[in-house]
């Protein structure tokens, strides 16, 4: 495990890796539209039946049938409060030519709603999640990053219908040389995080929320960590750690 005050940086901005749920926001946001559009009984009868992605998909269907609109779910969406300090990071990083992803195993529509309402959404380059799209009837749809269209990704760290560490893998192959040199700095806090940490290069910087379970898998981990690491805890924290290590990889 690389300590975080031994720090090393790579020449050009960052490349930033953003998980959604219990990172960018400070909750989940599957469960915030479960709560707070009354999904709770029928979400937990229904949990140990479907698929994450089904059940959610189940859950969008159950709104519809209730004569909620698209716009109740964005209204629902628009009450989501981000950490001004998490809010800062971003506009910062951005301001500074970082190239800025978000990797979450969340959702298209409900992450772009949330993104959107604070005024952040074009800070990123890039949204990789379960994708949606509303049908003919105005019904919002939710399915799995890796579809029946994909062959399965076989990894045993991640749930079936997204391997971060598949995606890390194609951003990496993707890039051209210049870009390859760039470091990149991951930021998450959960179980389907670990993975991609362990594809990360030693002149990356992973930074795990302290007490989640990406911190914990690091801690325990049997396979050396690779990149750099940097807990945080709060927004503060994650705000101060993220403009240190901007300045500390890119270009003088």
């Amino acid at each position: 495990m690389a300590p975080a005050n031994q720090l090393s940086g790579v020449a050009g901005e960052a490349i930033i890796i953003w998980d959604f749920d219990r990172t960018i926001m400070d909750d989940d946001s599957d469960r915030w539209v479960v709560v707070e559009m009354g999904l709770t009984p029928l979400f937990n009868q229904l949990r140990q039946t479907l698929p994450w992605n089904s059940l959610m998909d189940r859950m969008m269907e159950e709104l519809h049938s209730q004569g909620k609109t698209i716009e109740d779910i964005i209204n629902c969406l628009n009450r989501v409060q981000l950490h001004p300090q998490i809010i800062s990071a971003i506009r910062a990083a951005h301001a500074q030519g970082c190239d800025m992803k978000v990797l979450s195993d969340a959702n298209q529509f409900f992450i772009e709603t949330i993104l959107k309402n604070h005024g952040i959404y074009d800070c990123f380059s890039d949204i990789i999640t379960n994708p949606t799209f509303v049908d003919k009837e105005g019904r919002l749809r939710i399915f799995p990053y890796h579809g029946s269209a994909m062959p399965p990704h076989g990894c045993d760290l991640c749930p079936p219908n997204l391997c971060k560490g598949f995606v890390l893998n194609k951003i990496q192959d993707s890039t051209s040389q210049d870009i390859k040199k760039r470091a990149i700095i991951y930021i998450g806090d959960g179980r389907g995080d670990f993975c991609p940490t362990l594809k990360l290069r030693e002149e990356d910087h992973v930074m795990p929320r302290k007490d989640f379970p990406l911190h914990r898998l690091i801690s325990k981990s049997s396979t050396p960590i690779k990149p750099q690491i940097h807990e945080w805890s709060n927004g503060e924290e994650l705000n101060k750690i993220l403009i240190r290590l901007i300045d500390l990889v890119s270009p003088i």
